[in-house]
Parts: structure tokens; sequence; C-alpha cells
């Protein structure tokens, strides 16, 4: 089969297509012809070297992926059937044309989506899902400061607030961005390039601040956070895009507030974890992408790539460009070929 492949650590250049062995289905796991995957923060780092797959996981990049049952291994209990659409959480393999799941790792394609909507949805918002409910215990009414709030995750993570009934607050770096926020639900937004954003959410909360923060930034953000935070706040990182380092009185300043910090990824998850976190979000989630649902769930993608284009996919999230994600299409390629340029890039 042909998968999006690297020989060493480097650039987006490295990526080409490769022809690889096609997995067989293990105990309880599916098999799945992808139509789409797409596009994380993690596949960047695995490519630069620095996000090493979990053990036992495919070294193929792709967190997440979309397509149809091919296969069923031994001991699957009955729960999916050949020709079903489904979607899926990986730990890995998901830019390949086959990739195989354990199958309480799989969700149903919502009836009015595509395999291209679908594939936006796994790793974006099972975490988004994951960091509010599993650890953040969002309450309804509460105040959620989203930063990144126009990434995959972030626009997951509006619209989620929104359906628990609080109220979502992002930061983004510019105001189309900030357009977009606002377009999935968000109440306010923050340009962090020329707002102190703290300020400005102190501002709108009447000086109570925020009861959680959704962080992928880390350190960099670490005083403007604490200042904003209610007291018995959660402050929740899930990357360090701002780096790990912190300088400054930080303990005195958590415990002056009764704040928490809760750290999370969610690809070194044990399977356990990952399947029950996907049957609440199956349950709780999945119907309101359906249409005529309220409020109606919709994951939104910014371009679509081929899988012989994935460097120009990962050029364009390095370049911070995307508003929501960036959709790997699976199409029939030639063994071989190599990435050459967008050719059937798109915008949703």
């Amino acid at each position: 089969m042909l998968a999006a492949y690297f020989d060493c650590p480097g650039g987006p250049e490295n990526l080409y297509v490769k022809n690889v062995t096609k997995p067989n289905p293990g105990e309880g796991e599916v098999l799945v012809k992808v139509s789409a995957s797409a596009l994380n923060r993690a596949d960047l780092l695995q490519r630069r070297g620095k996000y090493l797959p979990p053990e036992g996981a495919s070294n193929i990049l792709g967190l997440e992926a979309a397509g149809n049952v091919v296969g069923l291994g031994p001991g699957c209990r009955g729960q999916w059937k050949i020709g079903d659409a489904v979607m899926a959480l990986l730990s890995g393999g998901g830019q390949a044309e086959y990739v195989t799941v354990p199958e309480g790792c799989l969700m149903p394609v919502p009836k009015d989506l595509t395999f291209i909507q679908a594939a936006a949805i796994p790793e974006a918002w099972i975490t988004a899902f994951q960091l509010l409910h599993f650890i953040g215990k969002v309450q309804e009414g509460e105040r959620v400061l989203i930063h990144a709030g126009a990434s995959g995750v972030g626009i997951a993570a509006i619209q989620l607030v929104r359906l628990a009934k609080a109220i979502p607050i992002v930061t983004a770096g510019t105001e189309a961005k900030l357009q977009a926020t606002e377009k999935a639900g968000a109440a306010v937004g923050f340009n962090y390039r020329n707002e102190n954003f703290s300020e400005k959410v102190l501002a709108f909360t009447q000086g109570s601040g925020v009861d959680i923060i959704l962080d992928p930034v880390g350190g960099s953000y670490w005083e403007k956070n604490i200042k904003c935070l209610n007291t018995d706040g959660r402050w929740i990182i899930y990357g360090l895009l701002g780096g790990g380092e912190v300088h400054g009185d930080l303990l005195s300043s958590l415990l002056n507030k009764r704040a928490t910090i809760h750290t999370s990824l969610l690809r070194s998850r044990d399977k356990k974890y990952k399947e029950q976190l996907v049957k609440d979000f199956t349950e709780k989630v999945l119907p309101y992408f359906s249409r005529g649902m309220s409020p109606h769930l919709k994951p939104v993608v910014h371009s679509i790539y081929r899988l012989d284009d994935i460097a120009e996919a990962h050029r364009t999230m390095e370049n911070n460009k995307n508003i929501g994600k960036i959709v790997i299409q699976i199409p029939d390629l030639v063994p071989g070929t190599q990435q050459s340029g967008v050719s059937d890039k798109q915008r949703n």
C-alpha cells in the first residue's frame, strides 16, 4: 500500500509517498480503507524527530482517518461490518491507504458528512472533548479561555463549550482567524499579537477571570494565564508551542488562587482510556453533527491536499495559515510517486 513517509527527520521536503506493507488486523482490530486523513501538530513534530510514536504504534504519520471497513480481525465483537463508513482515532498510520484500528476506537460517520469532513473530527474534537470533560470537568455557565482558537482543536472546543452551555473566549493571531472563531460561536476573541489578552479577558469577565484555560502554548503565556485565571481555576496544558521553560514565581501565583495545572497528551493514552473516550464522545457529541440537531456541530476544513502533496500540507500548517483542519485525501496513486506541489488543493 502507499503511505506518507520520510527516511530521516527534517523539513517537509523529506516527505514522500512510499509503497509499504499493508497491515493485517490483529485481535479485536478492524482494517479500514482510508479515504481521508488530517494533519496535526504531532505529525510535524514526528517528522522533525521530536515526537516518536508510542510503543507498538505505526510509525506512519496520521492520528485520524475516515473510510470504509474492509476487514475484521479475530475476536471482533460484531460492532462493525464490511462496508461500514467509519472514522478512527489513531496512534499513527492514518496517512496511508489502509490502517488497522482497535474496534473500540472507531465511530460511525454521521450520515450528513463526507469522508473529508469526517476525517477532520477524531483527533481534534476528541482532544477538545477530553480536555473539557475528562480533565477540566466543565460546568454550565463557566468561562473557558481557548488559546489558538482557530486551530482544529480550538474550533472544536468553541463548539463543545457552547454545547456544555459554558462561555468560550478565544485568542488568535489574525483578524481573519478571530472572525472564524466568532462564526464558530466564540463569545469574544482577542488578537494576542497586538492586545494584552489577560487584561482584555479580565475586562470582559468584569474582573473575575476564566474558570478553565485550554493552552497549547505553555511557558511564554504563564504570567498572563495566571493573571486572568479565576480562583480555583483549571489551567490545562496540551502543547508547548511557546516553550516549556517558566521564569518567575509560578507556584506562589498558583497557590494564591488555589489554581491547578493539568497536562495531557492523548496519543500516549492506553487503549482502554481511548475506547472509553470514544464511547462517551459517540454517545454525547456525535449526534449533534447530524442535520437538524441543535446546536449543530460542524467540522471546519481549511484545505484539502492529495497524499502526494503531503509536504505542501505540512508547510501550510508550519506557517500557521490554516483556520480549522488540513485534510489529506487518499486517492489511488502510482507507487513511488513523490510530492511535487499542490494539485488538488481546495478550500471549503
